[in-house]
């Protein structure tokens, strides 16, 4: 089941900077990534959660690199990168299809900052998960998935009623946000409680989707427009 359009009858705003961020990831994996196969540029730039708790550069173990920037600044640089084709097309087509309609609720600056404070509050709640488990704390994560959860968690908020175009089993179907989204975030719960105790992990960071969502929920109120949206 894959989301590939929605109704977009009440945007006004041209959404710019959703474009712009998708020119941000698509350039980095082109010309930095080298198609993610720049494996050097991926271990000095992802957020590794034992450098975010210590504050320190974690080099050798893992194959870490030394990161250019402050282990901080990862958070952001991994928010623009992805590990292959398939991550970034999946995550561009959902920011295609739900970004735009939030920047419309919200207006081109008030996006970008509930955008980015998503994606740091995702990435805030892989590294906290890494903590309390235990596990992957020296494994880089990256990706812009941490950032759309927040976009599904707020165009979920605002639009429950918007007709989601999916296409399952080579057909397309309409089916209301509330239900669509509602699947996608019970699938990343059911999927972080798997990986609990498994000996193999599949090496999506789910408590960033999660977190992301739920940042997304809590913040739309105080960015969107509140009056228009009975928030």
């Amino acid at each position: 089941m894959m989301p590939i359009g929605d109704d977009n009858s009440g945007r006004t705003l041209t959404p710019y900077i959703n474009y712009l961020l998708i020119a941000i990831n698509i350039f980095v994996f082109i010309y930095y990534q080298r198609l993610g196969t720049n494996i050097d540029f991926l271990m000095r730039y992802s957020t590794v959660p034992g450098e975010i708790l210590t504050g320190t550069d974690i080099v050798g173990t893992n194959d870490l690199g030394p990161s250019p920037v402050p282990v901080y600044t990862t958070i952001f640089t991994a928010m623009f990168m992805h590990g292959n084709i398939a991550h970034i097309l999946g995550n561009m087509l959902y920011l295609s299809i739900f970004g735009d309609n939030i920047e419309n609720a919200m207006g081109h600056l008030r996006y970008l900052v509930f955008y980015l404070l998503c994606g740091v509050l995702a990435s805030f709640s892989h590294v906290f998960m890494a903590l309390v488990l235990e596990d992957g704390l020296l494994i880089p994560s990256l990706g812009a998935s941490g950032a759309i959860s927040g976009v599904l968690g707020g165009y979920l908020v605002l639009f429950p009623k918007n007709r989601i175009r999916i296409w399952a089993l080579l057909f397309t179907f309409r089916v209301p946000a509330v239900i669509t989204l509602g699947l996608w975030i019970v699938m990343q719960v059911v999927s972080q409680v798997n990986t609990i105790g498994a000996s193999e992990q599949s090496g999506v960071a789910y408590a960033a989707h999660i977190g992301g969502v739920l940042a997304g929920m809590f913040l739309v109120r105080f960015f969107a427009n509140r009056k228009q949206f009975g928030i």
